[in-house]
């Protein structure tokens, strides 16, 4: 899963963290402890005892040091046995001091080898989701949220079905999209409609789902992702470029792209060719992609090459929406 740099960096900084703060309070406890109960204090110095120059001094007599340690291991077993007696005296398990960590499975690290522990995973995607919330609202946004009351149960021009009918089954192919995400039949979405039906509304409820189950996601609008394709490339200042660059990185890497709003921006030939590197690249790579537009097909066909609008009609699930305009029908209920 390729997190975007900042997302893992915040969720590494998480991690750090806690084990700090894990630290602080353990030492506050054994210091707590320590003053309440002196034992407990001289049984740790015992405990962390030299066994290694005991050993070194058995070995250089040349004796066998297997006695030797059989007598500090049954030493050390009676002072855990006593240590564990003091600590559920005072209230507490066994191991209140032993500073263990949160994740056995990669002691807190957030790797087990060259993997990504799930404890970071966990941490990324609730970034991401923070990261989501700027730009989408997430508050409210979510398939729980979605209501079909907005939409008309009665038949529109030109269609076979109403628009709730219609939506109904839009909304269940993007429920199942998010919740299957990389195992749902079509990995690509095409949401298109006029303003104000739910697209935006919707491709926000796929981000927050698929974030939460700990994939990569990110998203944007037309307008600024070719901005920063044209940055990368134009940028004169080197920050400036080097930023843009990691942008498009991310939107070529992530494994879900939303690109809200096509159409919007203004059709130049540098748009025409980063349009069709990302959607080409997301494509030979098997990373999926939800695009919605304002434009039909027919406004895709104009705007668009060939190239372009041959891999959305051939590789994207092409969802319709229609019905009256969910803005204008609250302005008019205020």
């Amino acid at each position: 899963m390729a997190y975007d740099a900042a997302v893992l960096r915040r969720a590494t900084q998480q991690l750090d963290q806690a084990r700090k703060d894990r630290e602080v309070r353990t030492e506050a406890l054994r210091r707590r402890l320590y003053a309440q109960t002196p034992e407990l204090a001289d049984i740790d110095r015992q405990l962390k005892g030299t066994i290694l120059d005991i050993i070194s001094s058995a070995l250089r007599k040349g004796a066998d040091p297997g006695p030797a340690l059989q007598v500090i291991k049954d030493k050390n077993m009676d002072l855990q046995r006593r240590q564990a007696q003091l600590l559920h005296e005072a209230g507490y398990p066994p191991d209140a001091l032993d500073d263990a960590p949160t994740c056995k499975k990669c002691g807190d690290t957030g790797w087990v080898g060259t993997q990504m522990c799930d404890c970071l995973k966990a941490l990324c995607a609730q970034e991401q989701v923070k990261e989501l919330s700027r730009l989408l609202d997430l508050g409210e946004q979510s398939f729980d949220a979605f209501s079909l009351d907005w939409y008309s149960p009665l038949p529109w021009p030109g269609e076979s079905v109403s628009p709730r009918e219609n939506m109904e089954l839009i909304r269940d192919v993007c429920f199942n999209y998010a919740q299957r995400f990389g195992k749902f039949l079509f990995p690509n979405l095409f949401l298109t409609g006029d303003p104000g039906l739910g697209k935006t509304f919707l491709s926000a409820c796929m981000a927050r789902t698929v974030a939460e189950n700990g994939f990569s996601v990110v998203y944007d609008t037309a307008v600024n992702l070719f901005a920063r394709f044209e940055e990368q490339k134009f940028s004169k200042d080197v920050q400036e470029g080097r930023e843009a660059q990691s942008d498009t990185r991310r939107y070529l890497r992530c494994d879900l792209l939303i690109l809200d709003d096509l159409g919007s921006e203004l059709t130049t030939p540098m748009v025409q060719t980063s349009l069709y590197t990302l959607i080409n690249t997301r494509l030979t790579q098997n990373r999926a992609t939800v695009i919605s537009s304002n434009l039909s097909m027919d406004g895709v066909r104009a705007r668009y090459n060939g190239q372009t609008v041959s891999r959305i009609e051939g590789e994207y699930r092409t969802l319709r929406f229609y019905g009256e305009d969910i803005r204008l029908q609250r302005k008019s209920k205020i």
